[in-house]
């Protein structure tokens, strides 16, 4: 009963901040106006990420106080999150450029890899791998990449908060039913409580954005939740890019099409699978909702498949991602304009 006080006023306190903020970024004008690259239409206040940001890391600090998470967590969570938090917003106020911003974020992971112990060896095709500084590189960038395929991705009503919760329940269901230690599913719990205050602001139709601040704290966070679960079992680092897959495939298959035509690929745009989707149907819900509905449907069962070694991770991704591939090409995922 005291755990699920815990999740509910970490809610409680998510969404009254949220509030907060929504009063704060309407007095200081943060405000996102709609232009040719918008999935919105009415100007919409930005930056209720930070109450996420602000509750979770509170919590954490509560957590390591009461012996409920170790030193080295707190240490890359808090030094990390923070770093990733103040640069977005930051940029919320006032543009920060793209070479500083990029440079803020190698350095925040780099610190989170490093409290974290680094990538351990991964199971590959039933062979434990340990990839040397050369996997120490491709996670560093691993990270870099998801804090900012999740800022791409928050882009219409609801969808970043949505995934984030689902993930997070995925995670903590394969760290329970696994042989993680309770302080990851404890933990992913409380983020998910954290983002759920939030979500009822943002649920469309949205009443404040997440904001650069929230969007990549979640991104560079969920991306450590995946290095720790690699820690505990070398097959769980592909449930964790299984339970991720919506995000991964459609901003990496957007970036690849938008850089092999030429576009600056840092730049504003409307060209994801789910902003075209938007577009089709009309509104955000139905976009949202799909894409918590494809995490708890399709993609969480084949996570948990392969977290408890009924499928090799390999072969597990490939099934989980060659559907969502074909889906996002189905929504023009990449392409300029709109359906």
């Amino acid at each position: 009963m005291k755990i699920v006080g815990m999740y509910l006023l970490a809610s409680l306190m998510s969404w009254i901040f949220t509030g907060l903020m929504r009063s704060y970024a309407t007095a200081k004008s943060l405000i996102d106006i709609p232009n040719e690259r918008s999935s919105h239409l009415v100007p919409i206040p930005r930056g209720g990420g930070v109450a996420i940001v602000l509750v979770f890391l509170i919590a954490l600090l509560l957590l390591y106080w009461s012996g409920l998470m170790s030193g080295t967590s707190l240490s890359a969570f808090m030094g990390s999150g923070a770093i990733v938090a103040a640069t977005g917003f930051w940029d919320d106020h006032g543009h920060i450029a793209a070479r500083w911003r990029l440079l803020a974020h190698f350095f925040a992971a780099a610190w989170g890899l490093y409290w974290l112990g680094g990538l351990p060896p991964v199971d590959f095709l039933g062979t434990v791998v340990d990839l040397g500084w050369t996997g120490q590189g491709l996670a560093l960038f691993y990270l870099v990449w998801l804090l900012n395929l999740y800022n791409f991705m928050d882009g219409i009503d609801g969808i970043a908060g949505i995934e984030a919760v689902t993930v997070c329940l995925g995670g903590a269901l394969l760290a329970f039913t696994g042989s993680q230690t309770t302080e990851q599913w404890q933990t992913l719990l409380l983020l998910a409580a954290c983002v759920s205050g939030f979500l009822i602001w943002n649920f469309p139709p949205a009443k404040i954005f997440m904001g650069d601040a929230g969007s990549g704290f979640l991104g560079i966070v969920l991306g450590f939740f995946s290095i720790l679960a690699c820690w505990n079992a070398p097959q769980f680092f592909w449930s964790w890019l299984i339970l991720l897959g919506v995000f991964i495939v459609d901003a990496t298959l957007t970036l690849f099409r938008r850089y092999v035509r030429g576009e600056k690929i840092y730049e504003a745009h409307r060209s994801h699978a789910y902003q075209h989707a938007a577009h089709l149907y009309n509104a955000h819900k139905p976009v949202s909702l799909a894409v918590g509905m494809i995490n708890m449907v399709w993609l969480m069962p084949l996570a948990l498949w392969v977290g408890r070694g009924g499928l090799d991770g390999f072969w597990g991704l490939l099934i989980a991602y060659v559907p969502l591939v074909m889906l996002a090409l189905r929504f023009k995922a990449g392409t300029r304009g709109t359906n």
